[in-house]
């Protein structure tokens, strides 16, 4: 585990946020148009969404419609898991075929605060957890990481740095819990083993490591009882050990998906920002593989893409959210079997080539009207 923190760090550096967001009134005319200047045509189009179930993803899958002039099949589970065994189902409704992926996370324009959304359906439109299951799913992580932060100590004594931490925090045999790395955080004897400086009734005092001193290089170092290390306490400095289910596309998928990347989320700014980022990044990845492998999927033009739906909470008069889009990888595949991965950069630059306008686009008011003016049809029953 010690040797993946450096690719993890790279993998949710990689996502690009605010200078590759779209509106999705813009994303989904060009996702249509990209579709179509791949060859898929029109009215032979399925689309499918692998969204989140909560209401606010509703505006996205309106647009859907009305851009794809059908409204799409639900490939998605709670929190913007890709139900993999939909695949063939999908396959077989439509000739040409089109997934959208996407993690959610709520955002308050006011407060400038992701992982929260205005619930206008509520007795007084309070703003709730948002997206519920994996701010849910954070919430054990976070308290752990509360209390890791609150017992690791700091202070000087006369001259010299020193560590404390809680005894807790020691007992690496848990099965369940925040783990420290301590050959990271504490100096070790010459066998490669943590010696205490001195012991107390619920803690331990060590001289700090090299690396820890490193992160630490900014901080000044009091005297006395000292003071948490708080926020200080890097991601490379600890994991996590978790019992959860590993029941594919079960009740903690989501979890597993974020378990590794967990110490990068519980120490970001906005941890329900990261863990939709990162789960839409692992997400793609699992899916992706699935979609290559699908029998039913063969001699089919497709085209999947992954990215992040942020859910700007609706304000007075607003009845939808001003849903963003920000995409993050797809994959193309044509009739004949060859396919490629477009990274971020790619998969944007495809995607602003595409104009806004969308001539085949359905007028839902027109569609629904007609609907309403036609024969009624007696069911045999």
């Amino acid at each position: 585990m010690y040797g993946t923190t450096g690719l993890i760090s790279s993998l949710l550096g990689a996502f690009h946020m605010a200078e590759v967001s779209m509106r999705y009134s813009n994303f989904m005319p060009r996702f249509y148009n990209l579709a179509k200047s791949l060859g898929f045509r029109q009215g032979k189009i399925m689309p499918s969404r692998a969204f989140c179930s909560d209401e606010s993803q509703g505006y996205p899958i309106i647009l859907i419609a009305k851009h794809f002039g059908t409204f799409p099949f639900n490939h998605g589970l709670v929190g913007g898991i890709v139900a993999t065994d939909r695949h063939a189902p999908h396959a077989h409704h439509g000739k040409d075929l089109v997934i959208i992926q996407a993690s959610h996370v709520g955002y308050d324009p006011k407060e400038e605060k992701f992982g929260v959304y205005r619930r206008l359906q509520t007795e007084d439109s309070c703003e709730t957890s948002s997206c519920g299951k994996i701010c849910g799913a954070l919430e054990w992580y976070l308290n752990e990481f509360e209390f890791a932060h609150n017992n690791i100590q700091l202070f000087e004594d006369n001259g010299i740095k020193k560590v404390v931490i809680d005894n807790q925090l020691l007992h690496s045999e848990r099965v369940e819990g925040l783990l420290l790395k301590l050959d990271r955080i504490v100096k070790l004897d010459s066998q490669g083993d943590p010696i205490p400086e001195m012991s107390r009734s619920t803690a331990k005092v060590f001289l700090p490591s090299d690396i820890l001193l490193g992160y630490l290089k900014d901080y000044e170092w009091k005297t006395g009882r000292g003071e948490p290390i708080g926020y200080r306490l890097h991601p490379d400095l600890f994991y996590f050990k978790r019992k959860i289910s590993h029941h594919h596309e079960g009740r903690d998928h989501l979890e597993k998906n974020l378990l590794e990347v967990m110490p990068y989320v519980v120490t970001s700014e906005w941890p329900a920002l990261t863990a939709a980022q990162a789960n839409t990044q692992v997400e793609f990845d699992r899916a992706f593989r699935t979609i290559v492998k699908e029998p039913s999927y063969r001699n089919k033009k497709i085209l999947f893409v992954s990215g992040l739906n942020v859910d700007i909470s609706p304000q007075e008069g607003q009845v939808f959210p001003l849903t963003k889009f920000i995409p993050w990888a797809a994959y193309v595949q044509d009739e004949s079997g060859n396919h490629e991965t477009w990274e971020q950069a790619e998969l944007y630059k495809q995607l602003q080539a595409q104009s806004t306008e969308n001539p085949d686009q359905v007028d839902l008011e027109t569609a629904i009207e007609i609907m309403e003016k036609a024969a009624e049809i007696k069911l045999p029953f």
